[in-house]
């Protein structure tokens, strides 16, 4: 009677930081598992390959490892051939659901550079114990990894092994302004200040450069990735930059909401007004209203844009808000201001240090655990140093006054009139660049006030 001939499914994986190391490359483990199962007289279903994936990641992101499983679970799979046991897996958990399977389905798997049996208790047993072992030394090897990567991002240097973002070139592994194309990020960021609108900066960069321009993406992340300030995670300096980092952190606030006016021209306060039922910003709307000579009146109005679906609301029309705006805005400027400047004052003037407070706090511990104090002198003292501690944690945050550095020039001598000969377009980019947002009071329906969009060192 003619031995069965055992159909083999092929599984290969390799890790970023392997790909170039002997013996671990796709096409090596491939060349191996493949002459095995020749010798051997398997009958190869397929090749299931894992690239530039660690076997410590979660199964869902090993997308060549779940094809396996499923044509396992199709009963096309006898036994799955790797080269060792950390390219099966080095994550325990995920290896006994992959175990489940298997067993269900009548599969085992076998590793042609080393003797493993998973039939056995005792062979389970052994397995475990090298996927424990495996799993510590990749979790180590990370550590290392993350604090060389770490070590190179502190210091300036690229940590990835991919182009420079648009702008950029790699010199000496490290990133420095690309010449050739540098006036055109200039320009982009030109532009985008006179109107606070990406999507008009990706229409100007187009028309203005044609083949030359950058695709949209490329426009976009000039105002989303933080290399152009200069900044990657901790290091602050990490590159030569575009923009300061006031001015990425300002730009990130004022697109984290986008409006869209159509053909009309854009509503002034869209995405600033913000509803006090449910949270959601206010939107524009026109309303056409027929007059007694027969003619036709257009107002710009607001409202929320979860009206029909959540809660009846507040409209409010767009001349009034500027109105109150304009009332409003300098008194309330210099009244926070004095505030701030008052409240900072007298965080100066408290005396309490806090560390201070804690390192006593440990002394008297240590004087109570070896039984020099009495416990109620320790609970005294212990409430007193407690109670000064909660004081100065409730005591009110100090705020450089530098923050408010470009309100007040925008806010200097007579803006209103300035402002009034705006058009639409300059007129939101003036209040988007200068108000965080607009309240409305539940029960009056009217405006209650409004926060400054102010950049804290």
């Amino acid at each position: 009677m003619m031995n069965k001939i055992l159909r083999c499914a092929i599984y290969i994986r390799v890790s970023t930081e392997e790909q170039h190391l002997n013996g671990l490359s796709l096409p090596a483990q491939k060349k191996a598992l493949t002459e095995f199962a020749k010798r051997n007289g398997y009958s190869i279903v397929g090749y299931y390959a894992d690239e530039g994936i660690s076997a410590r990641k979660p199964m869902r992101y090993r997308k060549g490892l779940l094809r396996l499983l499923e044509d396992v679970k199709r009963g096309k799979i006898d036994m799955i051939l790797v080269t060792k046991l950390d390219r099966w897996f080095r994550n325990i958990k995920d290896y006994n659901i992959t175990e489940e399977i298997l067993q269900a389905h009548h599969c085992y798997w076998k590793t042609i550079y080393e003797n493993y049996d998973s039939s056995t208790a005792n062979g389970q047993m052994v397995i475990n114990i090298m996927l424990s072992v495996n799993q510590a030394e990749c979790d180590r090897t990370s550590e290392r990894i993350k604090a060389v990567l770490d070590y190179k991002r502190s210091i300036g240097e690229v940590t990835s092994g991919r182009c420079a973002c648009y702008g950029y070139k790699i010199v000496d592994n490290r990133l420095v302004k690309d010449e050739s194309v540098s006036p055109i990020i200039d320009d982009a960021y030109a532009h985008y200040l006179s109107c606070y609108s990406i999507r008009s900066t990706i229409a100007y960069i187009q028309n203005k450069y044609g083949d030359k321009a950058p695709s949209c993406n490329k426009i976009d992340r000039l105002f989303k990735n933080e290399t152009y300030a200069g900044k990657d995670k901790d290091n602050l300096h990490y590159c030569e930059p575009y923009i300061s980092l006031q001015q990425f952190e300002k730009f990130r606030q004022i697109s984290v909401s986008k409006v869209r006016s159509g053909n009309y021209d854009p509503y002034i306060f869209s995405s600033l007004i913000k509803c006090p039922w449910c949270g959601n910003n206010y939107t524009g709307y026109r309303k056409k209203q027929k007059l007694k000579n027969g003619g036709e009146s257009i107002y710009i109005k607001y409202r929320c844009a979860n009206k029909f679906n959540r809660h009846s609301c507040a409209h409010l029309t767009e001349h009034i808000i500027e109105e109150y705006m304009l009332t409003h805005v300098s008194f309330r400027l210099d009244q926070e201001i004095t505030d701030i400047q008052f409240k900072n004052q007298n965080r100066k003037n408290h005396q309490i240090n806090p560390e201070s407070v804690r390192k006593e706090m440990e002394r008297l511990n240590i004087l109570f655990q070896k039984g020099r104090i009495t416990e109620d002198y320790y609970d005294e003292q212990y409430n007193v140093l407690e109670t000064r501690l909660i004081e100065y944690e409730q005591h009110e945050k100090y705020v450089p006054i530098d923050a408010y550095r470009d309100l007040i020039k925008t806010f200097s001598g007579d803006w209103q009139a300035l402002y009034l000969q705006l058009d639409k377009a300059h007129k939101q980019a003036f209040w988007k660049s200068t108000i965080r947002d607009i309240q409305i009071d539940k029960e009056t329906h009217r405006i209650c006030g409004f926060n400054f969009l102010t950049i804290l060192e």
